[in-house]
């Protein structure tokens, strides 16, 4: 039995919840990650997974077991990271999650560059927008914006992007100019994102020096996909609210307008994170400087 191989499967079981998740992870079949626990279980002469033909759970020495495997993968991957490190360029594959349109519109073009730089990177790139959970689905690391809800996770800034509000110019020519954010709600068409998560509408958030203000007014129509949102409001089915970079052309054109300057949405804070375990990982590590590098042309943080 190759025992670290089996280590390595029992745990990426025990994180995915599921044998075909684990095997299609770890690229092999089914049934070898199936004979590898076999043969663990065997050689530790205990069970570690509990399993029916609906339900996969681990048994109380398997948790005791997984913890200390965990950390023992996690040292050992360190320390061959490391050593990589100071001898040659990194390599191997990296799993990374990153919204729809921070993927179509700012990462993918970029991406050449990094394969140029670090051309034996394998790159498997999760493009989404609802949240994911980087233990079971066996991501490396992600980007996401907003507040930052999981702190088991490290996490570095990117950057903090303008929001803008803002419709297409023939809904402009249709329906007129607001004046107020009161008057989106009164008297316009709201082109608005839901969260996949909640199946809740975000609202408009507007600021003027000490006011805040929320408009939680009813939506013509409804998205959970950021590109698709963007899509929407360019084909001017109403007002919305998204990242100033990427309508910017377009309103030096014309084609798109901004509205209600006065009234500034918050800045919208990127964050790239990877769980603690990956911090000195060479893949995760070029790729996490890359980043941060990348998004510094959108940063608004030194922006008046």
């Amino acid at each position: 039995m190759d025992q670290l191989l089996a280590l390595r499967t029992f745990v990426r079981i025990a994180e995915a919840g599921n044998f075909s998740k684990a095997a299609d992870q770890l690229t092999m079949p089914r049934s070898t990650a199936s004979k590898l626990l076999q043969d663990l279980e065997d050689h530790l002469g205990t069970k570690l997974i509990h399993r029916t033909t609906r339900t996969l759970t681990v048994t109380p020495e398997g948790a005791q077991y997984y913890e200390r495997a965990r950390r023992l993968l996690g040292d050992l991957d360190d320390m061959d990271a490391a050593t990589r490190h100071t001898r040659a360029q990194p390599k191997g594959r990296l799993r990374i999650d990153i919204g729809s349109i921070l993927a179509n519109q700012i990462l993918l073009p970029a991406l050449p560059q990094f394969q140029a730089a670090y051309p034996d990177i394998e790159l498997r790139i999760g493009v989404s927008d609802r949240p994911t959970d980087l233990i079971s689905e066996g991501i490396d690391c992600v980007i996401r914006g907003g507040a930052l809800a999981d702190t088991t996770l490290i996490a570095r800034k990117l950057c903090e992007m303008a929001f803008v509000t803002c419709c297409h110019a023939s809904y402009l020519a249709q329906y007129g100019r607001p004046s107020h954010p009161a008057d989106i709600e009164q008297h316009h068409r709201i082109v608005g994102y839901f969260s996949s998560l909640t199946g809740k509408v975000v609202p408009l958030r507007f600021t003027r020096e000490d006011q805040q203000l929320e408009i939680n007014a009813h939506a013509a129509v409804a998205v959970n996909e950021s590109t698709a949102h963007l899509s929407a409001l360019t084909t001017g089915m109403g007002i919305g609210q998204t990242f100033r970079w990427f309508v910017q052309d377009m309103m030096e054109r014309g084609d798109m307008v901004a509205l209600l300057e006065d009234w500034q949405p918050p800045r919208h804070p990127l964050y790239v994170m990877y769980p603690p375990n990956r911090h000195l990982n060479a893949t995760v590590r070029v790729f996490v400087d890359w980043a941060v590098q990348l998004f510094a042309q959108v940063d608004e943080r030194g922006a008046p």
